[in-house]
């Protein structure tokens, strides 16, 4: 069953994002992943916690090629690069059967 990791991102500096951005396709391509969203221009329909700077969405063809990525030392490693600049909640979910 396909899964989708779900992203929203506050950026602090600006430092770390040609390195890690000029990277992470490679990376996410590895595990055969895919994004669908990357980047955005996030809008509120509705609640009131703060908008994200930029959003993603990652399609993988299951949970375990999404644990995978992000377990995986490469990803680990510009992880900790991007956490240099930025904040970062993220989710892992199924799609629907």
């Amino acid at each position: 069953m396909p899964a989708y990791v779900i992203g929203q991102m506050q950026i602090h500096n600006r430092d770390w994002m040609e390195e890690y951005f000029g990277q992470i396709p490679e990376v996410v391509s590895r595990h055969a992943g895919c994004f669908m969203v990357r980047g955005g221009d996030p809008e509120r329909l509705e609640g009131e916690s703060d908008l994200p700077d930029a959003a993603f969405i990652i399609a993988f063809p299951d949970r375990e090629h999404a644990q995978a990525f992000w377990r995986s030392d490469d990803f680990q490693r510009l992880a900790r690069l991007r956490r240099s600049g930025s904040s970062l909640n993220a989710i892992l979910v199924d799609a629907l059967e």
